[in-house]
């Protein structure tokens, strides 16, 4: 296995999005329960983007999914927010897990490291510079005009690198995405991030396939690269 870059996804797996999402929901509306608001935003997610995928809708950037989605879900808790534009910029102001700039800048000494994430261009260089992550480019959905789990998302990311699929690893934390990789000819690791959804999380709190690595976190992942060629 002979792997030249290293394509992340990102919310979850590099950053704690449900922590920095409640807080602002809670400053920003009153009354709100942020977190109940956060996890509800976060699940019209998938939704908005699957009309996409399944072409149902032209593709556009995720932070007017975002905006839409947290009108929705705003009506739906029956609140009402001053300024839901800033609001729906809290997205580019998320937190690394603590592990994640340094685990980024060991992998990022000896090959190259970039987003693979369903953010646009736009907002994960915001969220880059707000979070300090130490990317060589920005990749992603916005190359590929679709959305993981999209096989053209992986594909468009190995293509701008220009390397061949089976030298670019995909690391996620999220099984259905390293699952969509590899069956795009991708390389796979998996980062546990048991706190993604708070305590309660049921999901993706163990590898469930035989995936090329497996690490704890991106420190000991770069551990295991740096083991290997």
């Amino acid at each position: 296995m002979r792997i030249e870059a290293l394509i992340f996804d990102v919310f979850g797996t590099c950053v704690d999005w449900l922590t920095p999402v409640s807080r602002a929901v809670a400053a920003a509306v009153p009354n709100a329960d942020g977190r109940a608001v956060a996890l509800d935003w976060r699940a019209e997610y998938d939704p908005a983007m699957a009309r996409i995928r399944d072409g149902a809708r032209g593709y556009v950037p995720l932070e007017i999914l975002h905006r839409e989605n947290l009108d929705a879900v705003l009506a739906r808790h029956g609140l009402t927010c001053a300024d839901p534009a800033t609001l729906a910029d809290a997205w580019e102001r998320l937190d690394p897990w603590p592990d994640t700039v340094a685990g980024l800048r060991r992998m990022r000494a000896r090959r190259i490291v970039a987003p693979c994430s369903n953010g646009s261009i736009a907002l994960m260089v915001r969220l880059a510079r707000h979070a300090g992550l130490p990317w060589d480019a920005i990749l992603g959905a916005d190359l590929a005009r679709d959305y993981k789990p999209a096989p053209a998302v992986y594909l468009a990311c190995a293509t701008a690198l220009r390397l061949p699929p089976d030298r670019v690893m995909m690391v996620a934390a999220h099984n259905g995405d390293l699952r969509a990789a590899r069956d795009a000819g991708l390389a796979t690791a998996f980062v546990p991030r048991p706190l993604e959804y708070g305590p309660g999380q049921a999901t993706d709190l163990a590898p469930d396939a035989d995936w090329d690595l497996v690490a704890a976190d991106f420190d000991t992942l770069a551990r295991s690269l740096e083991d290997g060629p």
